[in-house]
């Protein structure tokens, strides 16, 4: 399959037979899709055998890189041995349960127990069910209301879709559904105005509060966030912000819950994002570097908070999935967690290759069109900018993120674009002539776009 022939042939089926997610098919018809056939490390290779850096890790998630065979092998191993059971009616199977276990033991001593799901997004349904079931069994059924933050992202289905804070997506499907609200995001460089980032992340965060009661404490089940914002930019919250959001939830009674897909499982540095930022959620979703994304699989990490209410005093909780726990999809992420574990991609991330990649994406910001280059772990965010020392930025931010990332695509690197911001989140087992490579690629991109002298 490596001739244009058969590429050729293969976006014409595509084209006839397959929609794809979160794209316009009848631009991407015209264009053609492109065809991934193979992959190694931190390497993918189209059917043309054209090579790309995926400094994004699949969608965030592959952690561990490309190529594991040991994965692959325990998959297999299960497949022949159990390759389905479900956990209703009373039962299990051994690699859900281990796995529920190994997840536990890096998670903290009040976060042991965990409800599988399938992807992030059905992880984001299956808490905000729980936070409302919570309540009810504690006596008060009032409080449904849930607090979330513009520009964040939960997910794709009608309730992560509704808790995300995206216009575009909301005008889709009429949502959000009733009972979701949303407040201000973290994101000082465009919204801090003379407020220095210290203070932008208190005022900011003290829009919770001043929702609240505007709701009435009485009313609000939850309040969710990212720990860093992903698919919204890579919004790298000033310090003051997380410990001002903890102390409210708090004192007011609500639930906290740390949307942990992307900066779950080494992302950051730590194996969770709220054990980077020091707070303790009540629940937190969790997926992609589960399983470094080689089988679908997710799960809620459920605080004995919420956990010791689910389990004496409600009985049924009437929610599930058929694939909750699948033997094979847990096997997977078994062996996924035991090479973050025996490798120390994790402290890697944090000690390691972490600071080199921080100091070199931070080197982007001495080009005339960066505004500033964030990091944290192996995710990074970069702010494009029409002038640096007013933080003006470009008239049309979706048009230069792109023609920066189509830079990079057609020079075989992977970016994200997200409106003026270019987002990484490289694989954790990325090396320093790799990280060089990205930056390479990406400051002839960032050249590109000043040449192109956008305004």
């Amino acid at each position: 399959m490596n001739d244009l022939k058969n590429t050729s042939n293969l976006a014409a089926i595509d084209a006839a037979h397959h929609l794809h997610p979160f794209s316009d098919m009848k631009e991407l018809n015209a264009k053609g899709t492109r065809i991934i056939e193979r992959a190694e490390g931190v390497f993918i290779y189209d059917s043309t055998g054209k090579r790309y850096l995926d400094a994004f890790a699949g969608l965030w998630c592959v952690n561990v890189g490309y190529g594991r065979k040991s994965i692959a092998e325990a998959a297999a191993r299960q497949m022949q041995e159990l390759p389905y059971y479900n956990a209703f009616f009373g039962t299990t199977t051994p690699p859900a349960t281990l796995l529920a276990q190994k997840i536990a033991s890096h998670t903290g001593e009040k976060l042991k127990r965990i409800f599988f799901t399938n992807s992030g997004s059905e992880a984001t349904d299956t808490w905000f069910r729980m936070a409302r079931v919570f309540w009810k069994a504690l006596g008060k059924p009032q409080k449904t209301q849930v607090i979330a933050r513009r520009n964040g992202y939960h997910g794709s289905t009608v309730a992560g879709a509704s808790l995300g804070g995206m216009k575009l997506m909301h005008e889709q499907g009429n949502l959000p559904i009733e009972g979701i609200h949303h407040i201000g995001q973290p994101y000082w460089y465009a919204e801090g105005g003379d407020l220095s980032p210290a203070d932008f992340g208190l005022k900011v965060a003290r829009e919770l509060e001043a929702k609240i009661d505007e709701l009435g404490e009485d009313q609000v089940a939850a309040f969710v966030a990212e720990p860093i914002q992903g698919a919204g930019g890579v919004i790298i919250p000033p310090e003051t912000y997380w410990p001002e959001i903890a102390r409210i939830c708090k004192a007011r009674n609500i639930l906290l819950v740390v949307d942990e897909v992307i900066c779950g499982f080494g992302r950051l540095g730590e194996w969770f994002g709220h054990q980077y930022y020091g707070i303790e959620p009540d629940l937190a979703p969790i997926a992609k570097g589960l399983s470094s994304g080689y089988l679908p699989i997710g799960g809620v990490l459920v605080s004995d908070r919420v956990a010791d209410v689910m389990v004496e005093e409600l009985g049924d909780f009437h929610h599930g999935f058929t694939y909750s726990g699948h033997p094979v999809c847990a096997a997977a992420a078994l062996e996924n967690i035991r090479i973050l574990e025996e490798e120390r991609l994790v402290e890697r991330a944090r000690d390691h290759i972490g600071p080199y990649f921080a100091a070199a994406w931070k080197s982007l910001e001495d080009h005339e069109v960066v505004g500033e280059a964030q990091s944290v772990g192996l995710m990074g965010g970069l702010q494009l900018a029409a002038d640096k020392s007013t933080r003006r930025r470009f008239a049309k931010p979706d048009e230069v993120g792109m023609l920066v990332r189509n830079h990079c695509l057609q020079n075989g690197l992977i970016m994200r674009a997200t409106g003026d911001r270019m987002l990484a989140s490289p694989p954790l087992t990325i090396n320093r002539p790799e990280v060089d490579e990205v930056i390479d690629t990406l400051r002839k991109a960032l050249d590109h776009l000043r040449d192109a002298k956008m305004a």
